[in-house]
């Protein structure tokens, strides 16, 4: 199976979990709008950014593809989304090559951002990418001791957002650090289904995800909270933002109502798989509608 080439493109395809990019791409949209408020964008700064952040993402996905497995966390009792190594795919070894390639390439794509934004982007990244692997795998996984939600805070969220302001303008603001809060609590939302979704098999596997620790009705208020607060905290930053990005991704509310839904009444892996896609809609949707506000 490992040998051919249509299956394991497919199989590449898959391991680097597409709808998961959103989660690396919406604070670089959102950084960069900020920029265009602030009459700092540049074209090629923002593609590095892009490219840099989801080779960091894909990284990410790959090794914790690679970790779980190892760990025995993904088993055929498994509900989410096919996971290669365990579905037997791609070889062990070949997702980690592929990790350390994509991380490779995260670096690579982030050394003219390096050079222009010094000591912090350099810090970023490399923290970036050990807490990446981190985030299932080495001697202290993340995801395995509660701490998943603070990785994807702050480095999907108030890191992502500030450092990309940060590389336009080079200068540090308040305001791109909160606007941050906003990418990172809707990414924490994802994997708040994920916990929902996986509590059984996470209890197996050993994660002390806040659903195993906490249980299955803290982890639907969490998530509740994941979808709404980012509403929030634009209203209370209304007196810093345009009307426009104030106002815009209200219209985003709406989508809000599919995966609430599922999560608070659905046990069953593909109801719980779709709400994580109207999840991730919903974040793209609030992204877009925010930075579009921005650059209005």
């Amino acid at each position: 199976m490992y040998d051919n080439p249509t299956l394991n493109l497919n199989a590449w395809i898959l391991a680097s979990r597409p709808k998961t990019l959103v989660a690396a791409l919406l604070p670089v949209f959102i950084g960069s709008a900020f920029a265009v408020d602030r009459d700092a964008f540049s074209w090629s700064i923002a593609l590095l950014i892009l490219l840099s952040a989801t080779c960091i993402q894909i990284g990410t996905n790959l090794a914790n593809d690679y970790s779980d497995f190892k760990k025995g966390a993904d088993t055929h009792e498994r509900l989410g989304p096919t996971r290669v190594t365990q579905a037997g795919l791609l070889s062990p070894n070949a997702v980690l090559a592929g990790t350390v390639v994509a991380f490779a390439l995260a670096v690579i794509f982030a050394v003219p951002l390096i050079l222009r934004g010094g000591w912090p982007i350099l810090t970023i990244g490399l923290t970036g990418i050990l807490f990446g692997w981190m985030y299932t795998g080495g001697p202290y996984p993340l995801g395995y001791n509660g701490l998943a939600e603070v990785f994807v805070l702050t480095y999907f969220g108030v890191l992502a957002v500030a450092g990309t302001a940060f590389l336009f303008t080079l200068e540090w603001e308040t305001a791109a650090f909160l606007l941050g809060l906003i990418p990172g609590i809707l990414a924490c939302g994802l994997l708040a289904v994920n916990n929902v979704r996986d509590e059984h098999t996470d209890r197996k596997a050993g994660k002390r995800t806040p659903v195993v620790r906490f249980g299955r009705t803290f982890g639907k208020i969490e998530f509740a909270a994941t979808l709404f607060l980012p509403y929030v905290i634009l209203l209370l930053m209304s007196g810093s933002l345009s009307t426009a990005a104030v106002l815009l991704p209200l219209l985003a509310i709406p989508l809000c109502v599919s995966p609430l839904r599922a999560v608070w009444s659905k046990e069953d892996g593909p109801s719980l798989n779709r709400a994580l896609a109207h999840t991730a809609r919903h974040m793209l949707a609030f992204g877009i509608l925010l930075s579009a506000g921005l650059v209005l």
